[in-house]
């Protein structure tokens, strides 16, 4: 009651504040009404497809300054998503909680190569350094750490076993959990792999920081697989058992294909595996989106589960 309380007031006195630093530069419609969609402006290490693939090193602090970061391909297309993609549903109370006290946000990027950045031109390209950048643009004068712990080639157990040192370590508010992709490439069943899940989200929910699942990507090497649905329905049920938040990016990289056509070689690394600068700068803005939402709209609000309704329409 006290936390419910507490963010109300907090929403109240800053509500205003809170649109203007959720708005997009030169941008974007608020996407919450039929026919809308969250369109967002190509990121500033935004890089033309094919670029350089180079492995980002993992474990490092994501604190890039944005005058480092490469110019947009003026070619690259719009970075947008149906709206219903880029909004949680559970509050992120921990992360609510540090930003209304104006203490410093601790967030941590645990995951296998698609968080390490595998694909990306350069460290600053990969999703947790441009999501540092998108976090400080939308909450401007907060100070703002993302941590990359992403590991090359690492499955859920993996991930796990490092959650002492990489993880807890930190002390973060926000631990965002990439898992699932290795697991399906190498073929192993699904039942295992749900009992690690959920033992690994209640451990780091018992550490005290909000929890959200990131799922695989949609890629031609993942799609191939005859488990990833199966997969994706998996952390899908999980971040709804354990309570926890869930960011859809193979949804979301599935409608950039099979919606708005882009071909695979726009977001997608010449191994057809892994991402590439455009879809990582763009799942962070997306993620951004998210997270700024769930972190600045009252817990009321924001502990509304809407129901699961396949007839539901495509808001966009």
């Amino acid at each position: 009651m006290a936390v419910a309380v507490f963010a109300v007031q907090f929403f109240a006195l800053h509500s205003d504040r809170a649109s203007a630093q959720m708005s997009v530069p030169e941008s974007t419609t608020q996407a919450t009404a039929l026919g809308q969609r969250q369109e967002l402006p190509a990121s500033p290490a935004a890089a033309p497809a094919g670029a350089a693939a180079t492995m980002a090193p993992s474990g490092g602090a994501a604190r890039p300054s944005a005058a480092t970061a490469p110019a947009a391909a003026t070619s690259s297309p719009i970075c947008t998503t149906p709206a219903e993609l880029v909004r949680f549903e559970r509050p992120l109370v921990h992360t609510m909680q540090r930003l209304a006290n104006a203490l410093p946000l601790t967030i941590v990027a645990i995951g296998s190569s698609s968080t390490a950045g595998a694909g990306a031109s350069s460290p600053d390209a990969t999703y947790p350094s441009q999501l540092a950048l998108e976090l400080r643009m939308r909450l401007p004068g907060r100070d703002i750490t993302v941590f990359n712990r992403g590991a090359n080639g690492e499955e859920t157990n993996n991930m796990m076993a490092r959650f002492s040192t990489a993880v807890f370590a930190a002390h973060p508010q926000l631990v965002l959990w990439q898992t699932g992709t290795n697991s399906v490439l190498r073929d192993h069943p699904l039942n295992p792999h749900a009992a690690q899940l959920h033992d690994g989200i209640e451990q780091l929910k018992a550490s005290g920081s909000d929890v959200v699942l990131i799922d695989p990507q949609f890629a031609p090497a993942v799609i191939a697989k005859s488990e990833t649905e199966g997969m994706v329905e998996q952390i899908a049920l999980a971040s709804k058992q354990e309570n926890v938040d869930l960011f859809q990016r193979f949804a979301v990289m599935r409608d950039w294909h099979n919606v708005q056509h882009l071909s695979f070689d726009i977001f997608a690394s010449p191994d057809r595996l892994h991402m590439n600068d455009w879809s990582y700068a763009c799942l962070a803005k997306l993620l951004g989106t998210a997270i700024a939402g769930a972190a600045t709209r009252p817990i009321a609000a924001a502990a509304v589960h809407p129901a699961m309704d396949s007839a539901k329409p495509d808001v966009r």
